[in-house]
């Protein structure tokens, strides 16, 4: 029983409380830099579900064969060829999606979740507790995403995922969208009001 607690934790507590973005702030980069729009976000997080997830998975079963003194090494070899397959699938499959986050694909590989990750837990659990830790710290990662793309997309474009939200009478009456929200700073400001928003709800993790 405390082991399925423990994976319960492993998966369920980067989605909240232990978020790596609000609660542990890293990432912040990419989070500003795709998420004024929501298609690229979504594509984004699902690709660092997906390499954070595999690569957990492959250190973990390497941990006891990997010397000390290169293990970053190794790591970064392993993202980095994750990230290479990632990218090629995203190439070919959603060439459009690959355009708008350009070279911020490639970066997934000094992405500062996905090393901590794999050096905190990784290096020290078993494949299927790493494959949780990287899911649940993927998907953490990406609901941040999720929701200041849509904040951003919205407010900026009026638009979600390419689709017009508002209807035209509202700009007929005067409503415009606001320009501020596509611009970087913006994107930092929404994610600080969602770090409020967690530190309210969990009061406890102030004192942490």
């Amino acid at each position: 029983m405390a082991e399925k607690v423990s994976l319960k934790s492993v998966l369920f507590n980067p989605l909240s409380r232990n978020n790596p973005v609000v609660v542990q702030v890293l990432g912040i980069c990419s989070v500003l830099a795709v998420t004024a729009k929501l298609e690229p976000a979504i594509v984004m997080g699902v690709s660092v579900v997906t390499v954070l997830a595999f690569a957990n998975v492959i250190i973990s079963l390497l941990r006891n064969t990997i010397p000390v003194n290169i293990r970053i090494i190794v790591q970064l070899v392993v993202v980095a060829g994750l990230v290479v397959i990632v990218d090629q699938l995203l190439k070919a499959y959603a060439y459009d999606a690959s355009k708008q986050l350009s070279v911020f694909i490639g970066l997934i590989i000094t992405n500062c979740i996905l090393m901590g990750r794999l050096e905190a837990f990784a290096m020290s659990n078993k494949p299927w507790p790493a494959f949780l830790d990287g899911v649940g710290n993927g998907l953490g990662y990406t609901i941040i995403l999720v929701i200041v793309g849509f904040v951003r997309e919205l407010f900026g474009s009026g638009t979600l995922l390419g689709y017009a939200v508002f209807p035209k009478w509202m700009y007929d009456a005067g409503y415009v969208n606001n320009g501020l929200m596509i611009l970087p700073p913006m994107a930092l400001i929404v994610v600080a009001c969602i770090i409020w928003a967690q530190r309210t709800k969990d009061k406890d993790l102030c004192e942490e």
